[in-house]
């Protein structure tokens, strides 16, 4: 049976590292060399479909602590018990509570002069958060191992709920009485290259970062701003489409946040005249998270903005985008259609490439060669050939589109349809075989004829290749936790275009606020489509230049509904509110 947690021998890590379990196992006097080439057999029946480690403990013959111990060794950590260690505050300072609660890491020692900061973590396969530590710190790490349960009591001792809250104003007010800071109030165009690596590297500021970043992606933001102004410096998230103002920092620190942005991502701090992009990969709570970094140059300073694009938050299924049994049905003739052009529109954030990854993911097999062409490539998908756009080079959409047909695909994804060679090489594309995705920003599904026609593409064109347009909006959901029914006004029901009449027997709903939602009422985000199918009368139509109007009746009476419409279905099975569909749709007539 196990030891009970106890280990007889530790040798040094240098015997233990990158050594098999088993092998560390026996090394540490936990294990004999009988036991474990038993469970090798074991494992050897099983098809080697079970790890080693999950034997050993299914046998009792060690404890979770152990294997742990034995895990982290072979990973190069060493053990280190901190159930009764004093950690000084100087050391703790390191790591904000809010940081060493989302990576689950404590701070034990820092040598100042190899600007090394030592951490215990309790999940050997949690190290690579080590990695982002150090990225978004500066410093360099040295993970030790400890138990769960001592990793918890330090974690709560030192890092409470409550100092995590009043982290941000403690620093907000380090950062105004900070006398290397102060000194570049004012005097934004006349920094060097030294004093910018200088703050860059500065200690307030790269906590506060960190702080905001972890907090936006825990908080699930889409997007966080930082925004130089004449007289202040904003800080902003967007949340389910809305953005919400934090505690603005000082105005001075807006050179030193956007150079230590630019560091992180890899760009150039020097270049202050010009706008930047660029991309930060971290891992928090063993998620990968990608950050597409923005920086724009305007009269008052950078002004940086980073899309969050948090890929374990997505869920890239077809079945998951909140499409109705109707639209759904429509949406998947559509998607396995042999060849032709399939567009989504909507509005810049509605969630169109979402949409077309989630087609390309229910394409996604073996025998299907599917080719995307980006701006920029926002999630990687196992199986698909993506091509990230670069227009400075010269490698267009239209370019990188001629070159795509010679690599023998089944489907392609076009990012977006900007120009006339574009729309036309992807008539093309549909009429040699090929199934087209793509994208266009129109209000609705019928106004995308009018946009390609007025790009120059031909109607015959538009006939032989389009299958079907697919409109869509995000709505806000209403929060579970504060749900209410309640009684609209006539006001409301006439901004819908509704009589009390109309909504006789109908429910309506809308969220209080609470501290699941902070407050606002919502809490994530659904889809509203409009899916219009092609069909003969469609074409007919298309070639004859029917009005927008005219085209949108005769979708309607091939099946189509309204965006408007779908979202009333939305508010009356108590999805969201009136407010949200009537601020993202549009009533027609």
């Amino acid at each position: 049976m196990a030891n009970e947690g106890t280990i007889k021998k530790m040798p040094p890590i240098e015997q233990l590292q990158s050594r098999t379990i088993g092998r560390i196992l026996i090394k540490m006097g936990v294990l004999t060399r009988e036991k474990v080439h038993q469970c090798l057999k074991i494992q050897k029946q099983r098809k080697g479909k079970v790890r080693i480690g999950e034997i050993f403990t299914e046998l009792g013959l060690v404890d979770k602590d152990q294997l742990n111990i034995a895990l982290a060794a072979q990973k190069g950590m060493d053990f280190v018990d901190i159930t009764d260690m004093h950690i000084e505050n100087d050391v703790l300072e390191q790591i904000p509570a809010q940081m060493a609660n989302t990576y689950r890491v404590v701070p034990i020692e820092y040598d100042v002069n190899r600007k090394t900061l030592t951490v215990v973590l309790d999940d050997p396969n949690n190290f690579g958060s080590t990695d982002d530590i150090a990225r978004l710190m500066g410093i360099s790490i040295k993970a030790k191992f400890t138990k769960y349960e001592a990793l918890d009591e330090a974690l709560n001792r030192y890092y409470s709920e409550e100092q995590e809250k009043a982290e941000i104003d403690e620093l907000i007010n380090e950062i105004q009485k900070d006398s290397f800071l102060a000194e570049f109030e004012g005097r934004n165009q006349s920094i060097d290259l030294d004093e910018l690596k200088d703050l860059s590297e500065s200690n307030p500021v790269k906590k506060l970062l960190n702080l905001v970043l972890l907090q936006a992606i825990r908080d699930k933001a889409s997007d966080i701003h930082f925004e130089p102004f004449e007289n202040e410096y904003k800080m902003r998230y967007r949340i389910d489409g809305v953005l919400y103002e934090m505690v603005p920092p000082p105005k001075h620190i807006a050179a030193a946040l956007s150079s230590r942005i630019k560091v992180m991502a890899e760009l150039d701090i020097a270049e202050r005249r010009l706008p930047q992009d660029g991309r930060i990969s971290l891992t928090v709570g063993g998620k990968p998270v990608d950050l597409r970094v923005s920086v724009l140059p305007t009269m008052f300073g950078e002004s940086v903005v980073l899309r969050v694009l948090d890929r374990s938050q997505v869920n890239l299924h077809v079945d998951q985008l909140g499409f109705r049994e109707n639209e759904k049905e429509l949406f998947d003739r559509l998607i396995h259609k042999p060849n032709g052009i399939i567009i989504v529109t909507g509005p810049t954030g509605c969630g169109k490439t979402t949409t077309l990854y989630s087609a390309l993911n229910d394409l996604n097999d073996i025998e299907t060669k599917i080719i995307t062409t980006e701006d920029p490539v926002e999630y990687d998908i196992d199986g698909i050939t993506q091509v990230q756009i670069k227009t400075d080079i010269g490698l267009t959409f239209a370019k990188c589109l001629r070159s795509i047909l010679r690599q023998d695909p089944d489907v392609v994804m076009v990012g977006e349809i900007r120009d006339l060679e574009t729309s036309q090489i992807a008539a093309q594309a549909s009429l040699t075989g090929h199934l087209v995705f793509t994208t266009l920003h129109t209000n609705d599904a019928p106004s995308s004829i009018a946009r390609l026609l007025d790009l120059g593409v031909e109607p015959f064109l538009l006939t032989a290749t389009l299958e079907g347009i697919v409109a869509q909006r995000l709505i806000r959901c209403i929060c579970k936790g504060c749900k209410t029914e309640f009684e609209p006004t006539e006001t409301q029901l006439m901004e819908l275009r509704l009589s009390p009449e109309e909504v006789q027997g109908k429910k309506f709903y809308y969220g209080r606020g609470c501290k699941r939602c902070n407050g606002t009422g919502y809490r994530g985000r659904t889809a509203l489509f409009e899916v219009m199918v092609f069909n003969d009368e469609i074409r007919e139509l298309v070639m004859n230049h029917a009005s927008t109007n005219v085209l949108r009746s005769a979708a309607m009476k091939n099946g189509m509904r309204l965006l408007r419409d779908t979202g009333l279905s939305a508010i009356y099975d108590g999805i969201t509110t009136i407010d949200e569909v009537v601020k993202e749709t549009v009533t027609e007539g």
